[in-house]
């Protein structure tokens, strides 16, 4: 089985110990290890893969609350890099009685996004492995230069490229510059999940088929389209397959689409997915990875914090067993 490599940030998710107040009427939070590329690398490990770490973390007190979580949850961290250049990020979270969320971010500067290009070992990757990433640190910085290193590198390997954009509009310096590199980036991915939300947004496209079709840019070879508890569709090929979500008291929604996409991911590490065939793979085991996924990201929604919450493969068990 290979391995997921995962790019991008790792921080610090402070949560409210109340729902339903807005972020500045929240007296009180608990710290809950984040960061969507180390949830999916979180999320791979738990349920019984191999996943690796690649970013930069503070040599401060977060930076060793984070290693430690990740070594914890199974994450190999020897490849995490600390500096004393920038702290650790943090984001604090604000939750809505749906279980939504607000954010305020603490990343101006932080050490992830000073990740150098010469720090990637282009030798890491090989065929059966995927390397993953998400938009975060895509904006303006050294680590940008990074992920496009990682990115060619893990191509040239034979690699699976995976890019989840998740977009949070308050670290960019506008819409249009989240947009535009987002566009620059889904060419270079195998696959690419995108969400309801996200759709319009980066397509600026209304019409939601026409939307996912202008996705097949580039490398890209599968789109995957989440709607939340409504569950999500893959396309691949001609194809379109669909799988329903499940019924969950929501606590906390914060990782779930972490969840999903890393629970798809350790599917296709298991099934060997590689460059040449995991159009095939994913037509003939869709269906069946996608409602593995979607029980993976329901799961995650019912606990507070995302790594703390992702699920294991008992959970998994029992959440899939015939009623």
């Amino acid at each position: 089985m290979g391995t997921l490599y995962s790019i991008g940030e790792v921080l610090i998710d402070f949560i409210p110990m109340q729902k339903g107040q807005a972020l500045k009427d929240v007296v009180s939070f608990e710290r809950a290890p984040g960061g969507a590329p180390a949830n999916v690398a979180a999320a791979v490990s738990k349920l019984g893969g191999q996943s690796a770490m690649l970013t930069k973390l503070g040599a401060d007190a977060f930076g060793d609350f984070l290693l430690e979580k990740l070594d914890e949850a199974g994450v190999e961290t020897k490849h995490i890099i600390r500096t004393n250049e920038a702290n650790t990020a943090l984001a604090f979270v604000s939750l809505r009685e749906d279980g939504e969320r607000d954010f305020s971010f603490y990343r101006k500067p932080c050490a992830d996004l000073l990740m150098t290009a010469n720090e990637v070992d282009e030798s890491l990757f090989t065929s059966g492995d995927i390397l993953h990433f998400c938009s975060v640190d895509l904006v303006e910085s050294p680590m940008k230069h990074a992920h496009v290193k990682a990115i060619d590198s893990a191509k040239q390997r034979g690699a699976l490229v995976s890019f989840d954009p998740n977009v949070r509009l308050p670290l960019w310096d506008s819409p249009d510059a989240c947009r535009e590199t987002i566009l620059a980036f889904i060419p270079k991915a195998h696959l690419v999940k995108i969400s309801d939300e996200e759709l319009g947004f980066i397509t600026g496209i209304s019409e939601e088929k026409a939307a996912i079709e202008s996705l097949f840019t580039g490398d890209v070879q599968a789109v995957v389209y989440t709607r939340g508890a409504e569950g999500a569709t893959l396309y691949v090929n001609d194809t379109k397959i669909q799988a329903d979500g499940f019924s969950v008291q929501v606590q906390d929604t914060t990782g779930a689409g972490d969840a999903f996409i890393g629970a798809l991911l350790y599917r296709l590490l298991d099934a060997a997915a590689d460059q040449e065939n995991v159009q095939a793979v994913l037509e003939q085991n869709g269906e069946n990875m996608l409602k593995f996924a979607n029980a993976a990201g329901a799961i995650t929604t019912t606990g507070k914090g995302a790594i703390s919450s992702l699920p294991s493969k008992q959970q998994m068990d029992d959440m899939l067993k015939p009623r």
